[in-house]
């Protein structure tokens, strides 16, 4: 029996849900967050305290386009990305963040991107 598309997104809702209750972003030390999707990965650095988006990277972004399409797998444009949040992020002077995974297995394009991120400088 296969797992159906449906069940595989209620699971990583669940998981989502358990993982927030522990991770809180702070203005010193904000939570940051990855989304993907089939085609896209997204990243974005919150502050949970004032509720507020504070950065917002992804391979759609017009400063990446260029590096994105030399990328030959969707890994290596999620570390790209990795790195491109931690550069923005040492400009807005923040070194230290909480890495939320949201419901995501730490494999693959999850763990690329925070390996560009830690190679960018991030400690998390």
């Amino acid at each position: 029996m296969s797992i159906k598309r449906h069940d595989k997104q209620l699971n990583r809702q669940r998981k989502k849900k358990h993982i927030r209750k522990k991770i809180q972003g702070t203005t010193e030390r904000p939570r940051l967050v990855v989304y993907r999707s089939l085609k896209h990965f997204y990243a974005q650095l919150i502050d949970d305290e004032n509720h507020k988006t504070l950065l917002t990277v992804s391979d759609l972004s017009k400063d990446l386009k260029d590096e994105v399409a030399k990328a030959k797998t969707r890994k290596e444009v999620a570390k790209l990305i990795g790195v491109h949040t931690a550069q923005k992020a040492k400009d807005m002077k923040m070194e230290k963040v909480v890495f939320d995974r949201s419901g995501y297995i730490y494999h693959g394009r999850v763990m690329a991107f925070a390996e560009g991120a830690r190679e960018g400088g991030l400690v998390f």
